[in-house]
Order: C-alpha cells, then sequence, then structure tokens
C-alpha cells in the first residue's frame, strides 16, 4: 500500500528536494497535498508529475493563474488551509512542513491533527509556537521530527540515549558567506555577497541569516526547545567545510559526532524513511575533511547576533518570538536596499533593548493571533526606528 503525504511549502528548496526524492520511489507513495504561494508554475509540474487532487496556493495571483493553467475539475484548487479538514478523512503517514518565515506557523499547528508523522524545516514555527507545536504532537499522537540538519544530526545522536545523560552539545556553523571578510568591510557588504553561502544552496532569506550568524542563535533556540535542554548545554563552534553538523558530549565521557555530506537531501531521506533500510547515494568519506575540521570558537566581535543568546532565560517567552520577527523585517529591509547589513545587527539589538521590548522576556509564548498581531507591530516600529 502506497505511503500518502503531504509538502507544505512545496516549491521552495525543502520542498524541492523532497520531490527529488519521491520521484526515485513514486510507486511506494502518494501525494495528497501539495502547497506553494507564487511559484504556481513550479507547483503546476509538481502537479501534473504527481497526479495530485489537492493544492494550496496562498498567493491570489498566482491562485488565479495556476487555475487557469490547471483546470481539471477532478484537482481541488484552494487558497487558503481552511480547507484542511475537506482534505483529510484520515490521518495520513507524513508531512513535510517546509514554508519559510512566520506564515508557515499556523499550517504547521492546523495539519499536525492530520499526521502520523511531520518533519518541521520551519525556524520560526519551532521558535515562536513550539509551545504550540508540542501541545498538539502529544495530543493528536503524532512523531515529530527535525530536519535542520543540525537538530537531526542531534536527534540521530541522542537515539538509544537518555537526555539527562547529555553534558554539551555543540552546534556547527559554517561561518557563512562572509567568514573569510574583515569586519571592517560590513558595512559595505553587497546583497550579492550576503547571499554567496560557500557550502549550501538556500534562499535569500536564509543565506543573510548565516552572513550575520543569526542563523545560529536560532538553532540554539530551537535546539534548547526541541531537546528540552538549558542554554549553558548549547555552544557554537565555527566549522568551515560543514561537514560536522553536531557534536553531543555525554556525562559518561562519550562524545558522538555527527557528519554528512553538505547535501539538505540526508536529512530529509532520514525523515521520510526512518529507520527503513533504505539506501541513498552519498559521495565517499571525506578523509581531506575529516583530516582538517578546523572547529573554531564564534567571534562575537564579527558575529554580535551571538550575544543575543546570553539575553535569552530557560523558560519560553515572548522575546524569542520578537527576535525572529524583528530579523524577518530587518533582513527584509537590507533586502530593500533600505538599509545596510550592518544595521540588521544594530537595529535588532536597540529594539530589544528597548524598555518596552525588555518586559516581553517575562511574557508567556501567547497563541496564533498574539503572535500575528506582535508580528505587525513589530514591522512597523522597525520602519520607524529608520525613518
Amino acid at each position: 500500500m502506497k505511503k500518502k503525504l503531504a509538502i507544505l511549502g512545496s516549491t521552495g528548496s525543502i520542498g524541492k528536494n523532497l520531490i527529488t526524492i519521491l520521484r526515485k520511489d513514486k510507486k511506494n507513495f502518494e501525494i495528497i497535498l501539495l502547497t506553494g504561494d507564487k511559484n504556481y508554475k513550479e507547483l503546476s509540474k509538481q502537479t501534473k508529475l504527481f497526479k495530485v487532487k489537492n493544492i494550496i496556493i496562498t498567493n491570489k495571483n498566482s491562485y488565479l493563474k495556476f487555475k487557469k493553467i490547471i483546470f481539471s475539475h477532478k484537482i481541488n484548487i484552494f487558497n487558503n488551509f481552511n480547507s484542511l479538514n475537506k482534505i483529510f478523512k484520515n490521518k495520513i503517514d507524513y508531512v513535510m512542513s517546509s514554508i519559510s518565515g512566520i506564515n508557515g506557523l499556523e499550517p504547521t499547528i492546523k495539519i499536525i491533527k492530520h499526521t502520523k508523522k511531520i518533519a518541521i524545516a520551519n525556524k520560526e514555527a519551532i521558535i515562536c509556537g513550539w509551545h504550540l507545536i508540542k501541545r498538539d504532537l502529544k495530543k493528536f499522537k503524532t512523531t515529530f521530527i527535525p530536519v535542520d540538519s543540525e537538530h537531526f544530526s542531534i536527534f540521530y545522536s541522542l537515539r538509544g540515549n537518555d537526555i539527562s545523560n547529555v553534558e554539551k552539545i555543540y552546534l556547527t556553523a559554517s561561518g557563512g558567506p562572509l567568514n573569510n571578510i574583515p569586519k571592517k568591510k560590513f558595512k559595505s557588504v553587497k546583497i550579492s555577497e550576503a547571499v554567496n553561502h560557500p557550502n549550501w544552496k538556500m534562499g535569500k532569506k536564509i543565506s543573510i541569516d548565516s552572513a550575520t550568524m543569526m542563523n545560529k542563535v536560532f538553532e540554539i533556540i530551537e535546539a534548547k526547545k526541541i531537546f528540552n535542554l538549558n542554554y549553558n548545554k548549547l555552544d557554537i563552534l565555527v566549522h568551515p567545510s560543514s561537514y560536522i553538523h553536531a557534536i553531543t558530549k555525554f556525562n559518561d565521557g562519550m562524545i558522538k559526532i555527527i557528519a554528512h555530506d553538505t547535501n539538505m537531501r540526508i536529512p530529509i531521506f532520514n525523515s521520510l524513511y526512518d529507520k527503513q533500510k533504505k539506501i541513498i547515494k552519498t559521495d565517499k568519506l571525506n578523509l581531506n575533511k575529516l583530516n582538517f575540521l578546523d572547529f573554531k570558537k564564534a567571534d562575537t566581535d564579527k558575529f554580535p547576533s551571538i550575544k543575543i543568546i546570553k539575553k535569552l532565560q530557560n523558560k519560553d517567552s515572548l522575546l524569542e518570538t520578537i527576535i525572529v520577527l524583528a530579523n524577518d523585517e530587518l533582513v527584509n529591509l537590507f533586502l530593500l536596499k533600505k538599509i545596510n547589513f550592518n544595521d540588521i545587527m544594530k537595529i535588532l539589538q536597540k529594539l530589544i533593548n528597548m524598555k518596552e521590548f525588555k518586559k516581553y522576556s517575562q511574557k508567556n509564548p501567547g497563541n496564533i493571533r498574539t503572535i500575528i498581531s506582535l508580528d505587525n507591530y513589530i514591522r512597523k516600529k522597525i520602519n520607524k526606528i529608520i525613518h
């Protein structure tokens, strides 16, 4: 019997990687739902390739254009996620949640009850809404697997181990596109330089987060939430080749080092086939990289974003949400050439040090409406600051 699955954000890099894996094993899978936003042409190709019967496309113009291309009465085309109860009559086997940004939070939460297993590749959803995700995972008995290479590596290293036996977990960072550029030149960094990641093919937003090292701050917050650890048990090591993804040191003296090629298909493949005896073709063991791992402590003067971790408390709060939302808007403003590269961190630091935002470190994470309302307020506040 074919396994049934859905892909939220099938036209993004994670979604397309999963589609590539599924193309080689079409006989064993049936895609029940694909979703996208603006890239209706890619979504159209995927729909035809897998004969998908349900499509959600959230951008209104793209939705109308998609309906003109796909005019079959056998295909249900929706413009929002209120249709999930119509689409799913029974629990499916697997969902990949890879919609980028805060827009991925609500669909992620809504679809949990419809699947036996959910793989989440959305940082914003985990950071801002983990308390809501965790609640529904338990309520609907849904299995969760993280897809980020670092978090999947931690997840993999903890199999057969109790989290209480962990002494320290190190997440690795490549150093990003600007690792070898002096800090004094950061002010004049161009968009093309900031998105030119040396190891990974990623979207503009996450590439810039890598350039500021903000992505690693987010990953520390994610790891803290997913694995229920205190921040003092998590650290960052700069590792330019990105061959090692996580190092777990246990209280019994043992250390697990998880390595794999710089290829997101590996954690995606493993989240899909989890513990099944399936083979993915990968490169041979890279001895050159293993013989020159080149680990370093992260430079907090060059990458001041890392200092933000010190401001975070072990209890969940709305401060983490504010950091995510503010960074999202600041990166957007940089891409629009309204601020320079250094301004991203300067304005973010200024914002979270304001009296009105410091109090959020004592506030519990809210519901989805609270987060969306805060998102609108933060964006207006930042635009007021820069003007």
